[in-house]
């Protein structure tokens, strides 16, 4: 949610803070700061309600801010309205101790009135002030010494943080701590850099640590030391991230939405050479064995927003290749539902980020119960990849825009992948079968580039959706799951109102809603039940809607029912939504393009949900 950046170094801070926070600002926030020092001189802090960009022009774009060594934070409100006064950094009374926070912060009521008898004023309504005068009240009473004071404060707070915390005692150096928020800390030629994400400092270096829960970190230039809470040193191996610089830029497109779109037959092509040689799927990488899938009774998928839409969509492919049952549950009900765990299951969490806050604590729970776990995942060294038994990268590489694209279509094929590779561990496919899908799967990339070729008439078509006030997808198996994900994107980032229902559902209340001009999206690919689908699309028409459709290039009759008929190449129907759901990414970034919207950053949310 927040981004936090922190630089020690020989080069100006206040530059490279504003640089690695702009490279954050899809993380989702309502105001920014900067803390800034100078040698053993007073820390300048600088901080504002809004964007960046304002932070950015009162400090002549961190020209007018002098110090080498300084933490910043983009802030999504949690406790307290956005303000400048709640904006981080935050500091104690007398200036000893500055901080930054991603998180939230349990029992900082309790905590508060205990300081507050202890003599502390506070100035904002966050959690965050109270971790930072908790931190003074420590090092002041026992050793004067950061990193006792830090761990002293780490076992009294209960929550999730991510902490960057400067001492007026100790210029030159950033003390940070983690417990459940996402923090890499990276290195290079005497510099070292602290971010919430890769993409803050992929410009800097590509050399990173990854700071592990209740633990806690010192730079210094050019160097890091770890410990864990006991104060005791911790030895750690530096990780070479894949990614370019490149590649986190928007390389000539007007948003990232649109370079992400355009980067899927790239990057499903990457997903499937991870995984597939000489024509067959190796999961050595994933260290995922054939008799560990055949032991295999039932598998859960857990996830969140589009992550919990490729699990349903998977649901239907793993049923239909193999015996397996499949049950797909939101990580957020999963980890509060109080159920036993079948003891011969498979927990996939699907998250690209790997430290979505809800995923993490249902992969958590599984484990507890003993249950075997994978996470499909995009960040290596990310908290659900460490910790999961099992790990499939997707190789989408950095995703900026906060509506996922490239790695939504990742990880669906990576879960077709798994899907295959169950069923032929478990003898229930016939070779020629398994090669005539595994073949589909590699046409994915191509016929995903043929649909992109051809996206005028989508855009066209987009401008009649501007002024719409609510908008429904229907679609039956596959094609329903797609639906819920391109309702998902038009909303998140359009602001219209829109619902997905299953086509079969529309007479058991929905289609009360049907009204003249209401726009329906109907997806229309899973042969069987072209049938039943038209049905329901002649049902809504009837009713004064306007319908589009998605379908297979062929299905020409659909013309006669649907005012707009977007057509996709004709692939094995398992594999349809890896196509069918690029019309409507596409479509959901034009109407909001045409609204006048800000497409990467949409009001309200985060790329990467990191607290509850």
């Amino acid at each position: 949610m927040c981004g936090i950046v922190g630089f020690t170094g020989n080069r100006q801070a206040a530059p490279v803070l504003l640089d690695g926070l702009s490279k954050l600002e899809y993380r989702g926030y309502d105001s920014a700061g900067i803390a800034v020092r100078d040698g053993e001189s007073k820390t300048e802090i600088i901080k504002e309600k809004g964007k960046l960009k304002v932070l950015a022009e009162m400090t002549d774009y961190g020209k007018a801010v002098k110090g080498t060594c300084g933490i910043g934070h983009t802030r999504w409100a949690t406790h307290g309205e956005p303000s400048a006064v709640n904006a981080h950094p935050h500091s104690s009374d007398d200036g000893n101790v500055i901080a930054v926070h991603n998180g939230i912060i349990e029992n900082f009521q309790e905590q508060r009135e205990k300081l507050i008898k202890k003599g502390y004023v506070f100035h904002s309504q966050t959690d965050t002030e109270v971790a930072v005068k908790m931190i003074d009240y420590y090092y002041k009473k026992y050793s004067q010494q950061p990193i006792e004071a830090i761990a002293r404060a780490m076992v009294r707070i209960r929550g999730s943080y991510a902490l960057c915390v400067m001492f007026k005692d100790f210029p030159g150096e950033i003390y940070c701590a983690r417990k459940d928020s996402p923090m890499i800390i990276g290195i290079a030629d005497g510099e070292s850099y602290v971010a919430s994400d890769v993409p803050a400092i992929l410009k800097y270096t590509r050399n990173v640590y990854y700071i592990g829960n209740m633990e806690i970190a010192k730079l210094e230039k050019g160097n890091v030391t770890f410990y864990n809470i006991d104060s005791e040193v911790l030895e750690k191996q530096l990780t070479e991230i894949k990614w370019d610089a490149e590649s986190a830029e928007k390389g000539g497109y007007e948003h990232f939405m649109l370079k992400e779109i355009h980067e899927q037959p790239k990057v499903i092509r990457d997903t499937i050479n991870s995984v597939v040689t000489d024509g067959k799927v190796h999961f050595d990488s994933v260290n995922l064995t054939d008799e560990e899938m055949q032991q295999i009774g039932l598998i859960y998928i857990v996830a969140c927003g589009s992550a919990y839409h490729v699990g349903m969509d998977l649901q239907y492919v793993i049923e239909s290749l193999t015996s397996l049952q499949v049950r797909v549950e939101l990580a957020s009900e999963f980890r509060y539902r109080k159920m036993t765990l079948n003891k011969k299951s498979l927990v996939i969490v699907i998250s690209q980020s790997g430290e979505t806050a809800d995923t993490l604590a249902a992969l958590r729970e599984a484990k507890e119960q003993g249950i075997k776990t994978l996470g499909i995942v995009n960040v290596v060294g990310s908290s659900i990849a460490r910790e999961a038994d099992n790990v499939f990268y997707t190789l989408a590489g950095p995703e900026i825009s906060v509506a996922t694209t490239k790695a939504y279509s990742t990880q669906l094929v990576a879960g077709y992948l798994l899907a295959l590779q169950f069923a032929k561990a478990r003898g229930e496919i016939e070779e020629t079968k398994y090669n005539e899908l595994l073949e589909a799967i590699y046409s994915i990339p191509d016929k995903v580039e043929r649909i992109l070729e051809d996206k005028e008439r989508l855009q066209w078509f987009s401008a009649k959706l501007i002024n719409v006030g609510d908008a429904f997808f229907i679609g039956r198996g596959i094609d329903y799951a797609i639906g819920m994900e391109g309702s998902l994107k038009l909303k998140e980032i359009s602001y219209i109102h829109s619902e997905a229902y299953a086509a079969g559902e529309l007479k058991h209340g929905p289609i009360s809603l049907i009204e003249n001009g209401t726009i329906v999206i109907s997806i229309v690919t899973q042969n069987g039940l072209i049938e039943k689908t038209v049905s329901n699309m002649v049902e809504v028409k009837s009713r004064g809607a306007k319908v589009m459709a998605v379908t297979e290039t062929g299905n020409y009759f659909l013309e006669d029912t649907a005012e707009f008929v977007c057509y996709v190449p004709r692939i094995e129907p398992l594999f349809a939504g890896s196509l069918s759901v690029i019309p409507l990414q596409l479509l959901s970034y034009y109407v909001s393009i045409g609204k006048g919207f800000d497409v990467d950053k949409p009001r309200n949310l985060a790329k990467s949900v990191t607290v509850e």
